[in-house]
């Protein structure tokens, strides 16, 4: 899918689990994991809204878009950038 979804990373850098940012957002921790994994067809804007709240961020901190070819490869250097952040902390 063009559109990237980086929660995990914002995930990291708060120290914050999908669990804590569910519910602070009011949302179901399988729906988080449906819009994380980038299975999602469609987000809110009060759902977007509510997650840049959390995070403190900005909805291009959560959401960028890529050509068709590069999202595999760079889904996993992102997964890859989170691990290393969460290791770190």
């Amino acid at each position: 899918m063009p559109i990237a979804v980086d929660i995990d990373v914002m995930l990291a850098r708060r120290k914050m689990s999908v669990g804590e940012l569910a519910d602070r957002v009011g949302i179901t921790p399988a729906n988080l994991a449906v819009l994380k994994n980038g299975r999602a067809k469609a987000v809110r804007f009060t759902t977007l809204a509510a997650l840049c709240e959390v995070l403190e961020c900005q909805p291009g901190d959560l959401l960028r878009w890529e050509a068709e070819g590069h999202a595999d490869a760079r889904a996993e250097g992102q997964a890859q950038v989170a691990e290393e952040i969460a290791y770190d902390a």
